[in-house]
């Protein structure tokens, strides 16, 4: 364990790097258009990596992006801007709906006290491979696919 004055927080070397809190003031469209670009990695993967934004997972990524109407695949470079936008509050709302819920309960998750999360009920894209996309209006199938090394699920009707 280290013991870190708070001031100097940011100059830790485990903490330096890392991206803002994607619910701190300091994340916002121009700070996430500002990380991605030149990025051509997929956006997908590019929200996983830390140095972007801080504390984001795979469920969250996927679900943030099927509510921003972002596909997995398009390129990090193409999303400063509108698409950041749009992205910057899905990932918002996306992790206070889970806080709200207490989480996702997958395999063997819970909460502090022993309760199971129960944000897996809400899922729109996330583990929904091959069902009805349940967005209105769209009449597209949650695809899955692999990204570096983790699935990735998406409606390629409406995430473009």
């Amino acid at each position: 364990m280290d013991l870190i004055e708070t001031d100097q927080l940011g100059a830790h070397p485990k903490l330096r790097d890392l991206g803002p809190e994607p619910l701190s003031n300091a994340f916002n469209d121009t700070a996430l258009s500002e990380a991605l670009q030149g990025r051509h990695s997929p956006i997908k993967a590019a929200l996983l990596d830390q140095k972007i934004v801080a504390g984001l997972g795979n469920i969250y990524v996927c679900e943030a992006l099927f509510r921003a109407a972002i596909s997995p695949r398009r390129s990090a470079h193409t999303i400063p801007g509108r698409r950041a936008e749009r992205l910057v509050p899905a990932i918002r709302d996306v992790l206070t709906a889970a806080i709200a819920a207490g989480g996702s309960s997958l395999r063997d998750y819970v909460q502090a006290d022993g309760e199971l999360g129960y944000f897996q009920h809400n899922w729109c894209a996330y583990g929904r491979e091959g069902k009805a996309c349940g967005k209105d209006g769209c009449a597209g199938v949650i695809s899955r696919i692999v990204q570096s090394g983790r699935s990735t699920f998406y409606c390629g009707e409406h995430q473009r």
